[in-house]
């Protein structure tokens, strides 16, 4: 078991955290592999839970894999694929195996994935998922019945897209999380960081909770008109297009753009998420170059 982020959290300190996707498959040697690298760079790993709605092993197992090679998970718990009674049996394990952060997400569509004559089941969505977190966390079931083998005290984190259209809707989600129970926010990639600033003293001043800005590794031109393309909101601008078409190694210059959202991010919130999908282990780079140092502790 490991609490550094709730630790880190409530000192104020600046978070940082790193997405990694489960094995597809029973071998999580790659993903220790990247999750490795990552140690003493972030204050947890953030493991992925079906994203896309493509399928991959158990958040919760392979968060468990995690925590037993001394790397502090965030585990990402989806509302598509379980009822109310799943989602608590999960919780419970995941609580009882030593995972405390839990990231409360709704789950994108079974249509968006690799399993479309699937049912999606949405039995809650991530507002109710907090609030059944809490309730957990106070002793009681879902039914408010008392849970004689002890309460859970899971750390539970929220989404948000400060770069969301209709400004009302994500002041009254915000709003709405943050009374069911999150505890720190993480951020959808962000491209305009003049929204992520008015979100910050808008609508994010109400509340102390950390916010992590997403922090997304471009590798090209061709990859970031890809992600504008096919991603819902995602907005990369033109300059940012232009400056990875002209690079002699794009590679590299989307590293130098990363580390300077990195920077940015710095001075308008309390942590980054950092996303670097199959080049994680690049993100220490990142971290190099947004002279970020390597962190106190070694898990």
């Amino acid at each position: 078991m490991s609490d550094n982020l709730r630790q880190a959290a409530s000192k104020g300190e600046f978070l940082i955290t790193a997405e990694v996707a489960p094995p597809k498959g029973g071998n999580p040697a790659r993903m220790m592999q990247v999750a490795s690298e990552l140690k003493g760079r972030v204050h947890a790993v953030n493991v992925t839970d079906g994203s896309r709605a493509v399928l991959r092993m158990s958040s919760v197992a392979a968060s468990t894999i995690l925590l037993q090679h001394g790397i502090e998970p965030v585990c990402q718990v989806a509302c598509r694929d379980r009822n109310c009674i799943g989602l608590q049996a999960d919780l419970m394990g995941a609580y009882a195996l030593g995972i405390r952060n839990v990231l409360a997400l709704t789950g994108d569509p079974v249509k968006a994935g690799d399993h479309q004559k699937s049912r999606g089941v949405f039995e809650l969505e991530s507002v109710r998922l907090l609030k059944l977190i809490g309730k957990l966390n106070s002793g009681v079931d879902f039914n408010d019945k008392a849970m004689p083998d002890e309460a859970l005290n899971l750390f539970p984190g929220a989404a948000v897209d400060p770069q969301l259209k209709s400004w009302s809707s994500l002041q009254k989600r915000f709003e709405k999380k943050l009374e069911a129970g999150a505890q720190f926010f993480q951020s959808q990639m962000i491209t305009d960081f003049d929204k992520l600033d008015k979100f910050m003293n808008q609508i994010a001043c109400i509340s102390d909770k950390p916010i992590l800005a997403g922090i997304f590794l471009l590798k090209s031109a061709k990859n970031a008109q890809f992600i504008n393309r096919y991603v819902p909101g995602v907005n990369i601008p033109d300059t940012t297009i232009e400056r990875l078409a002209d690079a002699d190694k794009p590679l590299e210059e989307g590293m130098k753009i990363a580390a300077e959202q990195v920077k940015l991010a710095r001075t308008m919130c309390q942590g980054v998420h950092l996303m670097a999908v199959k080049r994680e282990d690049l993100i220490p780079n990142i971290l190099d170059l947004a002279e970020i140092k390597p962190l106190a502790f070694n898990s």
